[in-house]
């Protein structure tokens, strides 16, 4: 078994091999390996859930692989709103002559990542299509949300600070660059961030919003966030992290990194009395070491409209950021 072929959607023998030697070995769930046509899984909370569907060219990138990205991206929209992430569902759609070994490892690497992650893969899904060799997979994650725990975009309040989590850009200039067969040793920060915000949510202290820093970028998110609460955001240019490779990497192709997409950062917003200790928590876990606050939450005011984003540059002015227009090229999830 080398390349997946048409009779490995079937149903029949190969379809079960398929299962058995791929997903079952790696995946080691009592649940899933009941083999029923649905998981019963226990659970007494308020619970969370999310989908999503993952795309990206090459399916293996310094960093990472489709693998870990999905399991990254279906439990980081969980932990975004205070949950505790338990339980993942997922599906494949392969494409005749995809190789046998690429799915082997991504499936590992799936495997591994839900395994830090401290979640469960309980329940799957293959389907076999024509076509060259493409692989995609769609997950489902369920988490649940401890009491009084309430998370979201609308509740951003003046005088709050904005804190990201590390980096920005890192993850749409890997792909980009593999694509591009440009050299450099930028790697994915493709990463699963339950430990950052189980312990912000342990901490007590009062977090109004978390949104992961995904397609659009950091001034996309911002700006959705602004909208969604009515507020207006300023941010500082000499604030933003942003490796040194990246930015020579957007000088050289002209690219902003405040609209490159990222699969491991989080944006955390806060009163500003906890910001220091909600600083060190973020940069105590793993993947959190380049944290900082860049701006806060303020009232708009005549001259400026309810839900604008405003980035201060180092030389004193002001540029009014908005959400991408058309599509961020390449795709990174």
């Amino acid at each position: 078994m080398e390349k997946i072929i048409m009779e490995h959607g079937s149903g029949g023998r190969a379809t079960g091999e398929l299962i058995r030697e791929i997903f079952e070995s790696q995946f080691n769930s009592d649940v899933l390996s009941e083999m029923e046509d649905a998981a019963v899984i226990p659970g007494e909370a308020t619970i969370a859930m999310t989908t999503d569907s993952f795309v990206v060219t090459p399916l293996e990138f310094p960093g990472g692989d489709i693998g870990r990205l999905c399991i990254c991206g279906t439990v980081n929209d969980l932990c975004m709103r205070g949950a505790i992430p338990k339980y993942i569902t997922c599906g494949f759609i392969l494409e005749e002559g995809a190789e046998v070994e690429t799915l082997r490892r991504i499936v590992k690497s799936m495997a591994e990542t839900a395994n830090e992650a401290g979640v469960k893969i309980v329940a799957g899904d293959t389907k076999v299509i024509e076509g060259n060799g493409g692989i995609y997979i769609n997950t489902a994650g369920v988490g649940f949300v401890p009491k009084g725990v309430d998370i979201k975009a609308k509740n951003a309040a003046p005088d709050d600070v904005i804190i990201v989590s590390g980096n920005v850009g890192d993850h749409h200039a890997t792909i980009l660059s593999q694509r591009m067969g440009i050299k450099n040793t930028i790697q994915s920060d493709n990463a699963p961030l339950q430990e950052m915000v189980g312990k912000l949510v342990a901490s007590h202290i009062p977090v109004h919003v978390l949104r992961d820093v995904t397609r659009g970028g950091l001034a996309t998110v911002l700006k959705e966030l602004a909208l969604s609460s009515s507020l207006r955001f300023d941010i500082h240019s000499d604030k933003l992290p942003i490796d040194l490779q990246v930015k020579s990497f957007c000088k050289l192709l002209g690219l902003d990194p405040l609209y490159m997409g990222n699969e491991g950062k989080l944006v955390a917003i806060l009163p500003k009395q906890y910001a220091d200790d909600a600083l060190a928590i973020i940069k105590s876990c793993n993947y959190g070491a380049n944290a900082c606050i860049i701006g806060s939450v303020n009232q708009p005011t005549d001259e400026i409209e309810t839900g604008a984003l405003i980035m201060h540059t180092e030389i004193g002015g002001k540029r009014f950021l908005d959400i991408l227009q058309g599509e961020g090229l390449p795709r990174i999830c």
